[in-house]
């Protein structure tokens, strides 16, 4: 799910008026792409669009527009040169959008889609009779004025019929405009069994990627008070449960407190054998032994030989909890960014 709906519900759920703002078009070189949003409220900013002078720009109007109450949208154009003391060379255009300090219909409608896995739109109108509508195949929440609403509800529903579909931005000769944004959640779930030290440090660092963290453990003080909003944590003492309801192409990390449950969770993972990535914490020792217990009960070895341990991209072989954090997030990228073929059918097992 896209980081920013958590954020947006947690800020409605505490009353708290925020600003959405959204990089609404770009030309030419520019630090991230249409589509990308930061949440900004008095005094705090969730998310990034590309940092450097143009972000400071854009949390001071957000702030002036809360500051005045501002209630209406206003869409900016930012030239990345000189005069914002950057030498990008292109241009930026932001919407910034008050959002009250109460739920609105089409987030809700939004967060369902994105937990669902739907392919969704969410088209914001601009000017007169303007307003958000979000669209999936079969479903329309919200309204636009009379004037507008077909219009938006077409232009949806055919960038979802668009292979591979990108962010729209759409100026008609009267002043009105029409953004259209694409909304999926997020490719990569993981799934991470452990909240000590180098859990909480990865943790932290996943909170600031694209994708989506279940993280398990059995003991709550182990948790801290609050978790990226990309995050859900699960504090169970059947963490074998969250094995079996992750996604197919799930990527798994096993870190608990102890090596029997270590070898469950591993073993569990494994009988599924439908990972996108499976990384077990711990020296080459221990893999072995693993090993020889997976051997025992029969699971294959190709499909063994899946599991990462140690884990970490090669070549950064610190046992600081940051430096294993850093070094295993990387790993998980790569692996998003390659993922392994994967397999449907679980190993054989023989009986025990």
């Amino acid at each position: 799910m896209a980081a920013w709906l958590p954020v947006l519900a947690r800020l409605s759920a505490s009353g708290m008026p925020c600003v959405l703002v959204t990089v609404a078009e770009t030309r030419g070189s520019v630090p991230r792409e249409a589509g990308t949003k930061m949440v900004v409220t008095a005094d705090a900013g969730f998310g990034t669009i590309g940092g450097g002078q143009l972000e400071y720009e854009a949390l001071q109007a957000a702030r002036e527009m809360l500051a005045g109450r501002t209630a209406a949208p206003q869409l900016r154009r930012f030239g990345l040169g000189p005069s914002l003391g950057q030498c990008c060379g292109g241009s930026a255009r932001i919407l910034f959008e008050p959002i009250s300090g109460q739920p609105e219909p089409w987030q809700e409608a939004l967060r369902e889609m994105a937990q669902e896995g739907a392919l969704a739109v969410l088209a914001t109108a601009l000017g007169p009779g303007g307003g958000k509508l979000v669209v999936s195949g079969e479903v329309v929440a919200g309204a636009l004025d009379p004037r507008r609403h077909a219009a938006a509800v077409a232009a949806a529903r055919a960038l979802l019929a668009t292979p591979d579909a990108e962010v729209r931005f759409e100026e008609s000769e009267d002043g009105t405009a029409l953004l259209l944004e694409p909304v999926r959640r997020e490719g990569l779930h993981v799934v991470l069994f452990g909240a000590g030290h180098v859990g909480k440090a990865l943790v932290r660092i996943l909170g600031e990627l694209p994708c989506r963290v279940t993280w398990v453990d059995g003991r709550p003080e182990q948790f801290p008070g609050e978790a990226p909003a990309n995050v859900v944590v699960e504090c169970t003492g059947t963490p074998q449960y969250a094995v079996e309801r992750a996604p197919s192409g799930a990527a798994f990390l096993v870190m608990t407190h102890s090596h029997a449950l270590d070898l469950r969770l591993c073993e569990k993972i494994l009988m599924r054998n439908d990972f996108s990535y499976f990384g077990l914490i711990g020296s080459a020792t221990k893999r072995a032994k693993f090993i020889r217990r997976f051997q025992a009960r029969g699971i294959a070895q190709e499909v063994i030989e899946r599991m990462v341990c140690p884990i970490g991209v090669p070549g950064l072989s610190g046992k600081h909890p940051g430096e294993i954090a850093v070094a295993v997030a990387a790993q998980l990228l790569m692996a998003q960014a390659n993922p392994a073929p994967v397999v449907d059918q679980a190993p054989a097992r023989t009986a025990t």
